[in-house]
């Protein structure tokens, strides 16, 4: 009878998950980008086009608009890819409360020798 090494399919399961959720992962990360990269290509060809059609006179509120109203969509899109961590990071967190746990000693150490 053979023996049956579960840790080794269970690490191989897991290996695979992780795989599966960084290959997940970076679609998401390659589609914001690509949506970055062609709203700045777009914007860039309305503002040219609207320049050159304008007489100069570029202050009217179709010239901002798209930049505007798809910048704030685009801005949606990167939360929702980098979402909280964009701002708090694991990093971020660990230092936090690194920091609040030294704050804690010092003042134990404080009333300590009080």
């Amino acid at each position: 009878m053979e023996k049956l090494d579960y840790n080794s399919k269970s690490s191989h399961y897991l290996k695979e998950k992780a795989y599966i959720r960084a290959q997940k992962r970076l679609k998401e990360v390659k589609g914001f980008y690509w949506h970055a990269f062609w709203y700045a290509v777009v914007n860039i060809f309305i503002f040219i086009m609207i320049l050159i059609k304008s007489d100069g006179n570029i202050f009217h509120f179709g010239t901002f608009s798209t930049p505007v109203f798809w910048g704030i969509g685009l801005g949606f899109h990167g939360l929702s890819v980098f979402g909280k961590n964009l701002f708090f990071s694991k990093s971020w967190e660990e230092r936090k409360m690194k920091e609040f746990m030294r704050k804690e000693e010092e003042i134990k150490d404080k009333h300590r020798f009080e």
